[in-house]
């Protein structure tokens, strides 16, 4: 049997990430809700795929949390509920904690401390005067960007991991809750505070200051706990244009 060829793999390798950009988003929109058992031929046909790169985005979509392997083989969509997306953001917060004690604990690469200052001065580009004017799109990026650096600024690939394994559902993620085309004040004024401690955990990781970095960055996903309360409690006709949380039975 002829070995498959580096062309063939790059091929398949770029094709299975395909696979789970294009079912993960399907899954995220709620195309598939909670419950529905995902077949490989079927999908196959709706991604204009083969079987291969589909069952192995199964695969990775079940080990993100998103999907749940049956026991006699297959894979079922998750149900959430309201205390799962409470659950998911608190782990975030304390992951990331971790990764901040230990950035300030060790010290960071003068590389790495060159990079959160510089991510969170473009940041601070993304607000204009007004309390509600905030460049939604360009702030998405620089946040990711700075809850990037934090996951490797201690320097351990373990904990890198483990903070990426804490933010893949999708809901869990930092920028789940940026108010881009819904319209709600709250959560754009909520921005500016989350802008604060950016500054606050760079300060405190470059001073060494482990505790309080520690501090910071789980205070810091409680914004996002804030809005998920202000969304289930007061604006619940909302919750369907944040992605992700399509997945949450209400």
């Amino acid at each position: 049997m002829d070995e498959a060829g580096p062309m063939q793999m790059v091929e398949g390798t770029t094709h299975g990430r395909r696979a789970v950009v294009l079912l993960r988003e399907m899954i995220v929109k709620g195309e598939f809700p909670g419950g529905s058992r995902l077949f490989e031929v079927s999908l196959t046909e709706k991604l204009y795929m083969s079987r291969t790169p589909v069952r192995e985005a199964l695969s990775r979509l079940a080990e993100e949390g998103l999907l749940e392997r049956l026991p006699n083989g297959g894979f079922v969509v998750r149900r959430f509920g309201y205390r799962d997306v409470v659950d998911a953001i608190e782990l975030r917060g304390v992951m990331e904690g971790v990764a901040a004690r230990l950035a300030a604990e060790r010290g960071v690469t003068q590389d790495m401390s060159d990079a959160l200052r510089r991510t969170v001065d473009e940041l601070d580009g993304c607000f204009g005067p007004g309390l509600d004017d905030v460049d939604f799109d360009r702030y998405a990026q620089g946040n990711e960007a700075f809850h990037q650096h934090l996951a490797q600024a201690c320097g351990s690939e373990v904990i890198r991991r483990e903070v990426e394994r804490a933010v893949a559902l999708p809901f869990a993620s930092p920028s789940a809750f940026l108010p881009s085309g819904i319209g709600i004040l709250a959560f754009s004024r909520s921005l500016r505070r989350a802008q604060e401690q950016h500054h606050g955990l760079v300060e405190a990781v470059l001073a060494r200051e482990g505790a309080r970095a520690e501090a910071l960055a789980r205070e810091h996903a409680r914004i996002a706990r804030a809005n998920v309360d202000y969304l289930f409690h007061v604006k619940p006709d909302l919750i369907d244009k944040i992605p992700g949380l399509a997945l949450v039975e209400r």
